[in-house]
């Protein structure tokens, strides 16, 4: 194999493996390489409600490679927030895929906020996959508000 094709073969597995798991959803945003001049999401929540950050899912050629649903680790974050998932079929939009695979939706709770505050939430989402394990961070900015 010439060194020309043999690169083209390498870069073509890159792409696949760059293109195999995504989290996407409103404000999430796409998982390419972060900018350090990309601000992170903001997301406003009231004392006791709950809002859908975006989807979760691990794909490779549109299907779903996950064993079950992933953790969510808080690494930074306000103690009045909770993040969970809600196990559903998810339609993994970024790869252009037509049908759902095994998924769920990111959820952000908010309980006990007596005042005004902003904080950054940090967490990491820890996927078990076909490939072994896999994770990636994200970091939003919570504004949290009484009742």
């Amino acid at each position: 194999m010439s060194s020309s094709a043999g690169q083209n073969a390498m870069q073509m597995g890159l792409t696949a493996v760059v293109s195999a798991f995504v989290l996407v959803g409103a404000g999430l945003g796409s998982h390419s390489p972060a900018n350090a001049q990309d601000a992170p999401r903001q997301f406003a929540v009231k004392n006791g409600e709950s809002i859908d950050l975006g989807t979760v899912y691990y794909v490779s050629n549109c299907r779903s490679i996950m064993i079950g649903l992933p953790d969510i680790e808080v690494l930074e974050g306000p103690k009045n927030v909770a993040l969970s998932i809600r196990e559903e079929p998810v339609l993994p939009r970024r790869q252009g895929c037509a049908a759902k695979v095994n998924g769920g939706t990111l959820v952000l709770a908010a309980k006990d906020v007596t005042e005004p505050a902003e904080a950054k939430l940090t967490y990491r989402v820890n996927y078990k996959t076909k490939d072994g394990p896999r994770q990636i961070s994200h970091t939003i900015i919570v504004s949290l508000f009484p009742d």
